[in-house]
């Protein structure tokens, strides 16, 4: 049952328009064009990869969320619950939806940065490493989305997840390095989820485990997301 759930909720959501555009399609003409104008360093290539890579990953990982709101408004959940599946499995579907529609927008940027600009590697295990750790990073931000798809209307759902989807990734670092930044702003970064998440595939490109303060902070914010996500469910249960 959750699994025929999954694949329809995936279905739904690779064949909207909007998703391909600005989910897939978006990071990757920011990619090109960051990397493409002025100095086209093969250093900064890699890391605007990672970067736009993780970026593409937020927003489609967000846009779990407005699913859910979606769905909430237009009764989709309440026929859920008559259906045998469990609320648990409900979320969990939900969940495991964000963790497959994530990979196009994660591999449509590496393929981007070896086809047409040049990205090299020492060794070709890490360009699945570097998608490995961008997909299970994304995980916080799935719980982020969902949360905010069950609290809120479909509406407010969409502009919260792009104020929430531009604000982590500029303060996160995703589109400039943070070494640009003033002192302040580069260690306010360093506690943001999405700094930490581009840091898991920065650390694989360089062949190298990632840190254990990018291990602790993620964790911390999964933590947090998921009792969010967990609190707005049973609000919105209450209310549907």
């Amino acid at each position: 049952m959750i699994t025929e759930y999954v694949r329809l909720e995936v279905r739904r959501t690779l064949r909207d328009t909007g998703f391909v555009i600005f989910g897939i399609g978006m990071p990757v003409l920011m990619y090109l064009l960051f990397t493409n104008l002025g100095a086209n360093e093969a250093e900064w290539r890699t890391a605007s990869m990672v970067g736009m890579a993780a970026y593409g990953a937020l927003g489609a990982a967000l846009s779990v969320g407005t699913g859910v709101a979606e769905d909430k408004s237009l009764g989709w959940l309440r026929q859920l619950r008559v259906t045998p599946m469990t609320p648990r499995q409900v979320v969990t579907g939900r969940a495991l939806t964000g963790s497959v529609i994530v990979l196009p927008a994660i591999g449509a940027v590496l393929l981007a940065g070896a086809l047409v600009n040049g990205v090299r590697m020492e060794a070709a295990w890490q360009w699945g490493a570097v998608a490995v750790a961008l997909w299970l990073g994304a995980l916080p931000f799935t719980l982020l989305g969902m949360g905010n798809g069950y609290r809120l209307t479909a509406q407010t759902t969409g502009v919260v997840n792009v104020g929430c989807n531009l604000g982590l990734a500029v303060v996160g670092g995703l589109w400039f390095p943070v070494e640009l930044f003033p002192d302040w702003l580069r260690t306010l970064s360093s506690y943001t989820p999405t700094n930490r998440f581009s840091e898991l595939g920065r650390a694989m490109t360089e062949g190298t485990a990632p840190g254990a303060a990018a291990l602790a902070v993620l964790a911390v914010w999964t933590a947090l997301f998921g009792t969010y996500a967990a609190v707005s469910y049973r609000r919105s249960a209450k209310t549907v």
